[in-house]
């Protein structure tokens, strides 16, 4: 399914706020630590997405059918001692479409952008235990460490988090 894929930069929101919130309500009611309690309501979706772009955040959007079904965002570190590195954050694949691809879509997408942005190291954070832990490792992302109880699920417990770097040429 990844060759149906389609992704786009996006520069603007307004035009795919209801998607990307849907997006986002879809993945935080799976269970996605991605800084968000369920259940998520609309508004508080749509508060987040408005305020997603600015000239340090990339953000890529994953289509098929002309859906939106996965996004993923680049943001670029604006400290001159760290003009060489960026953040990659918010992996988000709708959990109907998981499994086809478009995560790793996503994430290449991204690191091309990095490269094409002159950022040579890459840097991000996933809970300890989640599917995504694979997927970082299968693309030569190295684990640095992890910090215990950094994310809170809906039910209270807190959770380790563990961060990646990955240089790139």
């Amino acid at each position: 399914m990844a060759s149906d894929v389609i992704i786009d930069q996006l520069s603007s929101i307004s035009e795919h706020l209801d998607e990307l919130s849907e997006l986002l309500i879809q993945v935080v009611d799976d269970g996605a630590s991605i800084g968000f309690i369920p259940p998520l309501n609309r508004s508080e979706a749509a508060g987040y997405w408005e305020k997603v772009l600015s000239p340090e955040v990339i953000l890529f959007a994953a289509y098929i059918d002309g859906q939106i079904v996965g996004s993923v965002q680049l943001q670029l570190c604006m400290k001159q001692n760290g003009d060489h590195r960026a953040e990659i954050a918010k992996l988000m694949t709708h959990p109907s479409y998981r499994r086809n691809g478009i995560a790793r879509a996503l994430m290449q997408t991204a690191e091309e952008k990095a490269k094409q942005e002159g950022r040579s190291l890459l840097v991000l954070d996933t809970r300890e235990g989640d599917p995504s832990n694979h997927l970082y490792a299968s693309m030569d992302y190295v684990k640095a460490g992890q910090i215990p109880d950094y994310a809170k699920s809906a039910n209270g417990e807190l959770h380790a988090t563990v961060i990646y770097y990955k240089k790139q040429e």
